[in-house]
């Protein structure tokens, strides 16, 4: 179902889904003896939403044919190499002394509950409350613990989250770590200015934000379509095309520049090659050639 004002999801349904299917991959690259993640949480998640399809992705019965498990490999390769570049992003803003995270649009992440925060860390999840409820509930009834100060903020990004995040505790004056993992391409061009303008009200010098990049000039007018159909090789029911906002957006990495922050972007296939991995398949530009990991710095 396309997207309209006001809509809300649960980790079954529009939005939410994607969630659960990065989840999926996750799960699917922690896996074995050669385990390429160590997420022990992420297959419980999904197997505890219950969206059929991609219990079968992690139990590997959608890659019956030689088509599916290439595309099952690449899609997992990716999401390795995203997940480490969002790990370490924390890592490396914490090990600098920062001691406030925020996961925006947090879904299914479970960096609160297998990442080794500092001690003294917050680590603030913003996401729908239907999916904070689900999540929290559920990691707690598999004797999950957080390894971080966790808080929660159940609250739609389209409403006022940064009053709720203050309310919560979050201090202005200090240095702050922000992700926006997996989070754009689903925001109104718009509102996509609008979140960084709050991150940016929001943060204290030396603050830091990460999130995937994509020169969205190079798409082609069907990149939503192609993705969707991409995914929908490997089983998945989830129309992409729904759910994204096309159309003229600003350049996330030109935004930040001209509100204070300096950018740095790794491309795709640096960022595969850091990790062991052959560049990105032309199957895997799909959506675009020119696609990346974003992260700056507040001055």
């Amino acid at each position: 179902m396309a997207r309209t004002d006001g809509d809300t999801w649960d980790l079954a349904s529009s939005v939410g889904a994607t969630a659960t299917a990065v989840a999926a991959f996750r799960a699917i690259a922690s896996q074995g003896p050669d385990a390429l993640l160590d997420d022990p949480w992420a297959d419980p998640l999904v197997r505890a939403v219950g969206m059929d399809d991609f219990v079968k992705l992690v139990d590997g019965e959608t890659t019956g044919t030689d088509e599916a498990q290439s595309h099952r490999l690449a899609l997992c390769e990716q999401m390795t190499v995203r997940t480490r570049f969002f790990d370490d992003f924390f890592t490396t803003a914490t090990a600098s002394g920062v001691r406030q995270a925020v996961i925006l649009a947090s879904g299914l992440d479970t960096r609160g509950y297998r990442l080794p925060w500092p001690a003294g860390t917050v680590v603030y999840e913003i996401d729908q409350p239907d999916v904070i409820e689900f999540k929290t509930r559920t990691l707690a009834g598999l004797g999950a613990k957080p390894t971080g100060q966790r808080r929660t903020i159940a609250i739609d990004l389209r409403d006022d989250w940064p009053s709720a995040l203050v309310k919560a505790g979050f201090v202005t004056s200090l240095p702050t770590a922000w992700s926006a993992e997996g989070l754009l391409a689903y925001l109104p061009p718009e509102a996509q200015d609008r979140l960084f303008d709050n991150i940016t009200d929001l943060s204290a010098p030396g603050s830091r934000v990460s999130c995937e990049y994509m020169d969205m000039s190079t798409l082609p007018p069907d990149w939503a379509e192609q993705l969707t159909e991409r995914s929908q090789r490997m089983g998945s029911t989830v129309n992409l095309a729904d759910l994204i906002y096309t159309g003229d957006r600003n350049d996330a990495a030109e935004y930040l520049k001209t509100h204070g922050w300096q950018v740095g972007i790794v491309g795709a296939d640096e960022a595969h090659a850091a990790n062991g991995f052959e560049p990105p398949s032309d199957d895997m530009r799909a959506f675009g050639g020119n696609y990346g990991y974003l992260s700056a710095t507040l001055k």
